[in-house]
């Protein structure tokens, strides 16, 4: 069986949560998917807190905690659940975190968890790109407003009747005869 087979990259992309801008993993989902427990991976962390600066891991405050309980639900440390902070990891940390782990399983499913960061990152690229063309048809397709409302302005000056005066009487006359 292959580590594909076991967590397929679609279930690592929803694990995959954007907090302060930046695309994360929970520590127990990071933890659940290298197959050792969230206090195991936050001591190795704790460990060798100088390979994992503020851009590849940080603890979530109080509110964020809140927010994400109440979204995903994380268990709650009133009845047995989180009793420390909850850590999230980037892309570049949770490779680092595989690293100082030092299993066979969790070197082999990093692969997998940089694929799901660079697949997610392709979508939102592809999205900007989507946003960027629909921007200019909207563009276009103002510009053609503009020429459709000056050619029904045209039509209708067409079709107003003629400006009440002097009208002109229709058909052939003879020049009067000279004198």
């Amino acid at each position: 069986m292959t580590p594909t087979d076991v967590v397929p990259i679609g279930a690592i992309e929803r694990r995959i949560l954007v907090v302060r801008g930046h695309k994360v993993i929970l520590d127990a989902d990071l933890a659940a998917l290298y197959g050792v427990t969230t206090s195991r991976l936050n001591e190795q962390v704790k460990r060798n807190a100088d390979r994992f600066p503020g851009d590849f891991m940080f603890e979530l405050t109080d509110e964020e905690t809140a927010n994400l309980r109440s979204q995903i639900a994380i268990s709650s440390a009133g009845y047995g659940g989180r009793r420390h902070a909850v850590k999230v990891f980037t892309e570049h940390g949770a490779v680092m975190a595989a690293s100082v782990l030092n299993s066979p399983r969790a070197v082999e499913i990093s692969v997998f968890v940089v694929r799901a960061f660079v697949r997610l990152r392709e979508a939102l690229a592809a999205r900007k790109d989507l946003a960027r063309k629909l921007d200019e048809l909207e563009h276009k397709v103002g510009e053609h407003d503009q020429a459709i409302r000056e050619i029904v302005a045209a039509i209708r000056e067409l079709m107003a009747p003629p400006a009440k005066g002097k009208a002109r009487p229709l058909g052939f006359r003879p020049d009067p005869e000279p004198k």
